[in-house]
């Protein structure tokens, strides 16, 4: 029979190769955390992520799992271990022998968990610097705006009281008899692939959330507070977007789509939105802000 020594031997190699192959047979879904935006409606893996960003959003998701499962693990473990260990045995009568403290275990049980929150915030922190830093001087500005339930996009141009920008105002989802959704009449919005982007985000009454499915990243859209969002579309192709945020009866329907595009695309684009009238800034006479100052909206004692 083998020794325990050559069976620790042979053991290690065994595993580190099991876990090769487990790991070479997963999915690119999988090796990301089942994080939608890696693979196609046909199972084939994309050649890029869909923005500059989304390997590091993925990253940081798996990375904090798999440590947050080997210290479920290691807990399990210790308590599966305790509870057979120091079972009570056939006839044991009386409680086991107290112990008032042990210093070790509770300096373990003290640094531990520090170290594994200090660590958390630091890669957190780390990512969430880099995914909040916005672009000074992007290629593209854009101010997309929330409403109820449905979004508008406007494509900002040079010059500084917004003549030049270009814009489409966007209805609610409708759906059909048997509830699919008309994805040609849905909101969209236009972006050129490897150009940095900029978008700010605004809302017309309540608060939404900007959230592009694939690009894994969502933000908040604020009553008479904007939002910042910037980032590079590397991946050409057609997005799914949502409002994250319970915005009323209708927050379902509160959908759009995203499409990456060719710069030369992109800018055909905008010259047909031109041509159509679309032009200038976009004002805030749909804005449901009554309360606001400014707005002439009497106050609860000038109505009194």
């Amino acid at each position: 029979m083998p020794s325990k020594r050559h069976l620790r031997r042979v053991a290690l190699p065994v595993g580190l190769g099991a876990g090769v192959l487990l790991l070479a047979g997963c999915t690119p879904q999988e090796l990301n955390g089942f994080l939608p935006g890696f693979m196609d409606e046909n199972g084939n893996a994309y050649a890029e992520p869909a923005t500059n960003h989304t390997d590091m959003v993925s990253s940081l998701w798996v990375n904090s799992w798999i440590v947050l499962l080997i210290v479920g693990v290691i807990t399990w473990g210790l308590m599966g271990w305790a509870a057979i260990a120091y079972r009570r045995r056939k006839g044991q009568t009386g409680l086991p022998v107290q112990m008032r403290y042990n210093m070790p275990i509770e300096i373990f049980y003290t640094i531990i968990p520090l170290i594994l929150v200090v660590g958390f915030f630091f890669f957190t922190a780390r990512d969430q610097v880099t995914l909040e830093t916005q672009t000074e001087n992007p290629d593209v500005s854009i101010t997309a705006t929330g409403k109820q339930w449905s979004w508008d996009f406007e494509y900002h141009g040079t010059a500084a009281d917004g003549s030049d920008d270009v814009w489409t105002m966007g209805v609610q989802a409708q759906p059909a008899a048997n509830g699919d959704i008309d994805q040609a009449a849905l909101p969209t919005l236009y972006l050129p692939v490897n150009k940095s982007v900029k978008i700010q985000l605004e809302s017309r009454d309540v608060i939404h959330s900007f959230w592009i499915i694939d690009f894994l990243y969502k933000k908040d859209m604020y009553i008479g507070r904007d939002n910042y969002w910037s980032f590079t579309p590397t991946r050409e192709g057609t997005y799914q977007g949502k409002c994250a945020e319970l915005c009323g009866e209708y927050h379902s329907m509160m959908l759009f789509n995203v499409k990456v595009v060719s710069d030369a695309e992109y800018e055909d684009y905008l010259a047909s939105l031109k041509d159509k009238g679309q032009t200038g800034p976009i004002g805030d006479e749909y804005d449901r802000l009554s309360n606001f100052p400014g707005t002439g909206a009497q106050s609860s004692e000038e109505k009194h």
